[in-house]
């Protein structure tokens, strides 16, 4: 699972970012790129086009919805897509909240952004129980010109 939260576990509101983290963004493109990417129909049509070199896999209730985008597939569950990748290494949740909520219980590792500031959002990730989840590498990125705030990239590991 990979997210970016602020300290107050907010994601987004109205289907936007609240922040602007160029280095985040180049995070993010490292990590997911050659891989398949599970996310929320809200999530993938907050996108100008699918994101290059990623598989996307769109969960929605809605059986109608289609895309005519040939990295992707359109599924109505979680497990559905959870199915599309069980012989790769790795894919990554990328949300929205709905889908981390529901991924929580079945990932083993969080690559999460903390965005050192409280915001207010309609969508939240959800609660990391530390009983459950080993902080296994934290890096810290002072604000500066490009970042109007500072935040931590933490990896987070299934006990």
């Amino acid at each position: 699972m990979i997210a970016a939260a602020a300290e107050n576990n907010a994601l987004g509101k109205d289907n936007q970012l609240l922040w602007h983290l160029p280095d985040d963004f180049k995070r993010f493109k490292a990590i997911t790129s050659g891989h398949s990417i599970i996310m929320g129909r809200k999530t993938f049509e907050s996108f100008p086009k699918p994101l290059p070199n990623r598989f996307h896999i769109i969960i929605t209730r809605d059986r109608s919805y289609t895309t005519e985008h040939e990295a992707c597939k359109v599924v109505h569950s979680l497990e559905d897509a959870l199915s599309l990748v069980k012989n790769e290494k790795e894919a990554y949740v990328i949300g929205g909240g709905e889908i981390y909520t529901q991924a929580l219980p079945i990932v083993d590792v969080i690559e999460l952004t903390r965005v050192h500031k409280a915001y207010e959002a309609d969508t939240y990730f959800p609660e990391i129980d530390l009983k459950k989840w080993k902080l296994r590498n934290e890096e810290f990125h002072p604000a500066d010109e490009k970042h109007k705030v500072s935040f931590s990239y933490l990896t987070y590991e299934r006990h």
